[in-house]
């Protein structure tokens, strides 16, 4: 095993090894949101308002399947994680080889189930007349891409799961500047419109995902999986399920609430959905380091709860809030000081309306963004611990929250109240999780102390590995 390519998580300083795999995957996923958010100024500046909100207007669907897409991958990596941290590398191999045959079945049936239905959903979503060819556009290619969205998110996760977060962030800054680059040369020298934003950021995904296979073949001895191996086991399939489902749910749960919240704004016209784009990826960019730190703790839990050692999950849980209450106070000043700057990358000065709209929203979101660091840390804490179901619960609160607000407020008070529609779920999540991660906690204490030292030990009781084999 090369000691290069993989990082054990188990010993050492808890904060050291969380900065440690933190700060690179925060680089990565900050990275990933500026070619996301490249797409929304290149399409803002050079094709106008109206594109701009057709772009927006697909903003919750887009999360809704592809957030599923990454939630299943991030699920998949758990057990990965796990067995890493058990040192049971030939059942590592088996949930990887498993993990591949479940994710061609999972793009295939996804692609083509969305691609038929886009054009009816964003009808259902009353998608103004103006854009809603624009927008149809732009998804349907997205979607087109769900093939690659699994792949360089499979491959990432377990690259993750074994504790190096550092070449994914290689990979996603090649394909950032190349996804600049065609977002320029498809959308101004093709004119493509926005379906060149689309295609650009299919491509660069597509890179990144052939580029993360390549350095797995090369670099990870561990991952050498053999032909018996290769073979699709039910039972590990099932755990991988089991994991990758509800975690996958939880994001497309969590974006019902946001169809509806989408589809209520939709009624307030095209300078308002333009507004929500414009914001949204704003609060998306600065929200990077709190995705970091919950994708860090779900392999930090993973590696530990699979070694028995539930002490440093405390430990390293409560480090990280401590680094998301600070972050939270810093993001709120930078964006009540210079949000409407930061805007002016998507639409002109003369936009005063949107200008001001957007103003509102980054304040309003950001004054909450501790609540938001919990949701990502306490939540992605307890699937790394193998609860993963609990995502969906958590899912099912921020739904509820952001249906209320899109059906009953948005419609009496206006576009202010969207603006308050994330906070109030980001709130009602965490009186959820975090009594949900003291009864976790003490569970698995209860687990480990009757001799479930090992990962199938701890497994048979929650939702994780339920096969024990040596390497």
């Amino acid at each position: 095993m090369a000691k290069s390519a993989t990082k054990d998580m188990t010993t050492g300083s808890p904060v050291k090894l969380i900065l440690q795999f933190c700060i690179p995957l925060f680089f990565g996923m900050l990275f990933q949101q500026f070619y996301s958010m490249m797409d929304t100024v290149i399409v803002g500046k050079f094709l106008g308002v109206k594109a701009l909100a057709a772009v927006g207007a697909t903003g919750s669907i887009n999360f809704m399947i592809i957030g599923f897409c990454m939630g299943v991958c991030n699920g998949f990596a758990i057990p990965v994680a796990q067995q890493f941290g058990a040192r049971d590398y030939h059942a590592l191999r088996k949930y990887v080889a498993n993990s591949a045959w479940l994710t061609i079945a999972f793009a295939g049936v996804m692609t083509v189930g969305v691609c038929v239905l886009c054009k009816q959903i964003l009808l259902w979503m009353n998608t103004p007349g103006d854009i809603i060819d624009g927008a149809y556009s732009y998804i349907f290619i997205i979607f087109l891409g769900i093939p690659v969205t699994y792949l360089y998110n499979l491959l990432s996760g377990i690259i993750r799961s074994l504790g190096d977060s550092k070449s994914p962030l290689i990979f996603l800054v090649f394909s950032s500047v190349l996804n600049i680059a065609l977002d320029m040369t498809l959308i101004l020298a093709f004119h493509m419109g926005v379906a060149g934003a689309a295609w650009a950021t299919v491509i660069s995904q597509a890179i990144s995902g052939i580029a993360c296979l390549i350095y797995i073949r090369k670099r990870f001895e561990i991952l050498k999986i053999t032909k018996e191996e290769w073979r699709l086991d039910g039972k590990y399939a099932a755990v991988l399920c089991n994991m990758g489902i509800p975690m996958g749910l939880q994001y497309s749960i969590t974006a019902i609430g946001s169809v509806i919240l989408q589809t209520a704004v939709n009624t307030l016209g095209s300078a308002a959905v333009a507004s929500t784009a414009a914001a949204a990826k704003i609060i998306l960019f600065f929200c990077c380091p709190f995705d970091a730190m919950g994708s860090t703790m779900a392999t930090y839990a993973g590696q530990n709860v699979g070694a028995g050692k539930l002490d440093r999950v405390s430990r390293g849980m409560k480090s990280t809030c401590i680094l998301g209450l600070a972050y939270s106070l810093a993001a709120f000043g930078v964006l009540t000081v210079f949000g409407t700057t930061i805007a002016l990358l998507f639409v002109d000065a003369s936009e005063t309306v949107i200008l001001q709209n957007v103003k509102w929203f980054l304040m309003i979101n950001s004054a909450f963004f501790f609540p938001l660091a919990l949701v990502n840390i306490v939540r992605f804490t307890i699937q790394g611990m193998g609860f993963s179901r609990f995502a969906i619960l958590a899912g099912v609160c921020e739904m509820a929250a952001r249906s209320v607000v899109g059906m009953g407020f948005v419609p009496a008070f206006g576009y202010i109240a969207a603006c308050f529609a994330s906070p109030i779920a980001w709130v009602c999540a965490d009186l959820f999780l975090v009594p949900a991660y003291l009864y976790v906690m003490k569970k698995m204490g209860k687990i480990l102390e009757k001799g479930g030292e090992t990962v199938s030990g701890v497994s048979e009781r929650t939702e994780t590995v339920t096969i024990s084999q040596n390497p």
